[in-house]
């Protein structure tokens, strides 16, 4: 019998985590429950969660923070559902290491589309190969330990900055817009959404570029998008 997947939903109201795992369970998932970050920090380390359903609003230790904390211990996708939607919020949440992020009030069925597409880009990973570039060498490794090797270092990237990096690199040397990145990684109905791309890109140079302020693979090309270049423009 084939494993179910798991589920983590993160929440201290107890009606709301209730709702979830019924309904999530009903779909097929296997559903843990936690009402704080301490214990949503447990339960990770002892389930090892496919997904997280994350709210931010919690006493003690707020979903920031477990996000934060959380990206130590797992690739798991994280989906922020959250009554704050301010814009800062939703970078705050994305820089973190949130895959998605999602404003309360919400229909079940749209929350439902986004866990799957996570989940069905996460397993759909294919690795990729050596890529060398100024005596540098740029290397993913088995896509489900999303590890990217840098010079001598193994740098870790959550789900979202792995299918970012992933989809750059199958596209090396072609300039691609925001839109286009947010069409082929969140779904056509993020188009427009600009700043998720520019927090990944942020992020994704903070980890893979020497001189962040200065990339020399993950290139910005003005009024245009993004470009992976291997070997570093002359």
């Amino acid at each position: 019998m084939p494993e179910k997947t798991r589920v983590l939903v993160v929440d201290d109201d107890p009606r709301i985590v209730d709702i979830l795992i019924l309904s999530l369970e009903k779909d097929g998932f296997e559903v843990f429950g936690a009402p704080s970050g301490p214990a949503a920090l447990k339960l990770a380390y002892e389930v090892h969660p496919d997904a997280i359903i994350l709210d931010i609003m919690m006493p003690g230790m707020d979903g920031f923070e477990v996000c934060r904390r959380l990206r130590d211990m797992t690739d798991a996708a994280i989906i922020f559902v959250t009554a704050r939607g301010q814009t800062e919020d939703i970078i705050k949440g994305l820089h973190v290491g949130g895959d998605d992020y999602i404003i309360k009030p919400y229909a079940y069925q749209v929350l439902l589309a986004r866990l799957t597409a996570c989940l069905r880009r996460r397993s759909s990973d294919k690795p990729f190969p050596v890529l060398k570039g100024s005596g540098e060498v740029l290397y993913m490794t088995d896509p489900t330990r999303r590890q990217v090797f840098v010079d001598d270092r193994i740098v870790q990237l959550t789900p979202k900055e792995f299918e970012i990096f992933a989809y750059m690199v199958k596209n090396q040397g072609r300039v691609l817009s925001a839109d286009a990145i947010l069409a082929n990684i969140w779904g056509p109905e993020y188009t427009g959404e600009w700043h998720l791309v520019k927090q990944f890109i942020y992020r994704l140079r903070r980890k893979l570029e020497k001189d962040p302020a200065n990339p020399k693979h993950i290139i910005t090309v003005h009024g245009t998008g993004y470009v992976f270049e291997a070997e570093p423009p002359s």
